[in-house]
């Protein structure tokens, strides 16, 4: 958080500033220890000791906090000679630490989020909630994991929030797969797919009064015969508004998967439609299914957009996009709060041998749980069967689930809910702060074909 957004928020809210009590230096063992000392112009220096060993820095401790309250926690660093978001890490313990230890036992603890201010310049920010278990608060500022280099550290601004934390953010979400007793008679038709999910869509909307529908892979073209160039629709387009109707009517969003014509090209596309009856985004399929699609002149899509949307940040996947991990990745590492994935199936969730397919539903359910625990991110998987059709929260409980008897599932999902781990990090910090990304560069070379390298 910047100083303009800490100005902001003192215009909007009555703050209450906190100054430290107590300001000590820390290491985990006095052979690591950083090198400190206080500058004249009121910054704290921790740099390398010469050894690969180096951890330590300063702390800054305050007393006077109060369970429940907002707290906005603010530190500027400035580092020469290291990558930044290795060699620097700044977190809030909501107790007094020890100068010698790392954490306390079970103590709820928070990163505080850097955001890169110039080449030499790191804020460090966050505004939380304070834990019920709250005893103090001690603000830890570490250099680590360099030989040479620096860094100085401002005093943090810790200020108090006056009022009531936000209520926790619920979104009712419902999977409108359908299944395969009840789907229209063969041979499918276009009006007939539209029919039957706009009828499925508006009992949902009835019933259950969702804030978010999600329907299966090329829900309106699903078992026609033929090529998608001969029935692609355009979107938006006379199809689609049957859907934008819903939209507005039942004040819901809804994601329709279709085979998408753009002009002299067509898509698999995941079309997000707004409460308005707008179409607020398109998702492309990126990784066409092997052994046809991927041959078929259907066209790849060249990203994985995530939109902001009153309900919270929506990204998609469309099946094969599944089998690639990459895929989840981005439209975590993009920010999104949901996932929804239209698939028709997963051949990791199939036999591995020659012969008739069949459904592993133990495989499946790995997969998508496993998706919503490495991206932090809310799964919701429409499968055109019906069968495995499910919702997934970032902790990778499974919130509603289709056995394929049921034409519709939902869940409500709460965002702003925490998963503290054992020792009272939060998972989602974690799972993000903890990654390096400059030694990942393996990741995007266009020449890496990982295990079919050849020697």
């Amino acid at each position: 958080m910047g100083d303009r957004q800490i100005r902001l928020l003192q215009e909007r809210f009555h703050m209450k500033t906190l100054r430290p009590e107590t300001i000590r230096e820390w290491t985990p063992h006095p052979q690591v220890a950083a090198k400190t000392a206080q500058q004249r112009n009121g910054r704290f220096l921790a740099a390398a000791n010469g050894t690969r060993s180096c951890a330590g820095g300063w702390q800054f401790e305050y007393t006077g906090i109060r369970p429940g309250a907002r707290v906005s926690i603010s530190v500027d660093v400035e580092h020469a000679g290291v990558v930044p978001r290795d060699a620097l890490l700044c977190t809030a313990h909501w107790s007094i630490l020890a100068p010698n230890v790392c954490r306390n036992a079970c103590q709820h603890w928070d990163y505080l989020v850097p955001q890169l201010v110039s080449e030499e310049r790191v804020c460090f920010s966050r505004v939380v909630t304070t834990p019920a278990d709250a005893s103090g608060l001690t603000v830890r500022c570490t250099f680590r994991w360099a030989s040479s280099g620096s860094s100085l550290w401002s005093t943090p601004r810790v200020r108090v929030l006056d009022g009531a934390p936000p209520e926790p953010r619920r979104v009712r979400i419902a999977v409108v797969s359908g299944n395969v007793r009840t789907r229209p008679p063969s041979p499918a038709t276009l009006q007939g797919n539209t029919e039957y999910f706009r009828g499925l869509c508006e009992r949902v909307c009835t019933e259950v009064r969702p804030q978010l529908i999600a329907l299966p892979e090329i829900a309106l073209q699903c078992g026609l015969k033929g090529h998608a160039v001969e029935w692609a629709v355009s979107v938006p387009g006379p199809e689609t508004d049957v859907f934008a109707q819903i939209a507005r009517r039942h004040r819901v969003r809804i994601v329709l998967p279709v085979h998408e014509r753009d002009g002299d090209a067509v898509f698999n596309c995941a079309a997000l439609i707004s409460p308005k009856g707008r179409v607020d985004g398109r998702y492309h399929k990126v990784h066409l299914a092997v052994g046809g699609e991927a041959e078929s002149g259907i066209q790849p899509g060249e990203g994985f957009p995530v939109f902001r949307t009153e309900i919270g940040r929506i990204g998609c996947n469309i099946c094969m996009d599944s089998s690639a991990t990459e895929s989840s990745r981005m439209v975590g590492l993009n920010g999104a709060d949901f996932l929804v994935l239209p698939i028709m199936g997963d051949h990791r969730a199939d036999r591995w041998s020659a012969g008739n397919p069949f459904y592993n539903e133990s495989r499946w359910l790995a997969i998508m749980r496993t998706r919503a625990m490495d991206n932090q991110l809310c799964m919701v998987v429409a499968r055109n069967s019906g069968h495995g059709s499910c919702v997934i929260n970032r902790k990778g409980d499974v919130l509603a689930w289709n056995e394929g008897d049921r034409d519709v599932v939902w869940a409500e999902v709460n965002l702003d809910e925490e998963f503290r781990v054992w020792n009272g990090g939060c998972f989602t910090d974690a799972n993000w702060l903890q990654r390096r990304p400059h030694l990942y560069g393996a990741f995007t070379a266009p020449g890496n074909v990982g295990s079919l390298t050849s020697e």
